[in-house]
């Protein structure tokens, strides 16, 4: 069969965000008839949510942020999309609802037990179902160097974190980002692709695909060039899949019951 050409419906631009915006798309394609049931677990403002509705899906999306939910519903008005604000981990707000997907992009880092989440999946996915989650890389480029700093500089609210924040908004930084309106996005998860992999199999599901995010273009000091240019950005995501995935900032996973 032909690959659908993609269409970006959404308010992503940065090539990491379309890259897993289109992997989500491919894994549904093979995993999912169409027009098939998703729901989309910490959907955040609602970009992935209307993206699928668009491609005909049938999709809830989920935020425990009331902010987000209600940014999602002024942006994103389709008749086969709902958002609803729901804790993550309160799934049982479904009763007997099963869908055809699951997807759960950037979330599970932000959740203390997130084990108490991937358990749950398989009680609200059918048969033949597919769990698409994505994640940052842990102990890649941009964790590393950049988030677990900057997390630690923020815990100590001292000089220097003061001097990093004045830094960053002379050079145009916001400290914002696209994919939610949430006050709160501390990472507190930080995965290897085993300690994925783990988490993965002690929920009842083994990892079928593993892919690349990006590299190092939201690293600094390459964020201060690649934010800028879209043929930078698309050059670091090309590198990341051409590297071991472990090299990757982030990863794309797709998983199936075992």
């Amino acid at each position: 069969m032909k690959k659908a050409k993609f269409i970006n419906y959404t308010h992503y631009t940065r090539a990491e965000d379309l890259k897993r915006l289109s992997f989500i798309l491919e894994s549904l394609s093979k995993h999912t008839k169409p027009g098939g049931k998703v729901l989309d677990i910490g959907c955040g403002n609602g970009n992935i949510s209307f993206q699928l509705a668009k491609y005909g899906y049938q999709v809830t999306g989920i935020d425990i942020s009331t902010e987000a939910i209600e940014e999602a519903k002024r942006n994103y008005k389709l008749p086969n999309l709902t958002f609803k604000t729901v804790k993550a981990e309160d799934l049982a707000t479904f009763n007997d609802t099963r869908f055809d997907a699951l997807v759960c992009s950037e979330v599970i880092e932000h959740l203390n037990h997130p084990e108490d989440l991937t358990q749950l999946f398989k009680n609200y996915l059918n048969p033949g179902g597919a769990v698409i989650v994505t994640v940052p890389n842990g102990f890649g480029p941009r964790e590393v160097l950049i988030t677990k700093r900057m997390q630690n500089l923020i815990r100590k609210k001292g000089f220097t974190f003061k001097v990093v924040l004045g830094l960053k908004k002379m050079m145009g930084y916001k400290g914002e980002t696209i994919q939610s309106s949430a006050e709160d996005l501390t990472h507190v998860q930080f995965f290897s692709k085993k300690s994925l992999k783990n988490l993965a199999e002690s929920s009842g599901f083994e990892i079928e695909d593993v892919r690349a995010a990006n590299f190092v273009e939201n690293v600094f000091p390459f964020s201060l060039f690649a934010r800028y240019s879209l043929v930078l950005q698309k050059l670091d995501c090309w590198i990341a899949d051409r590297l071991p995935v472990t090299f990757s900032s982030g990863f794309l996973t797709v998983w199936k019951p075992r």
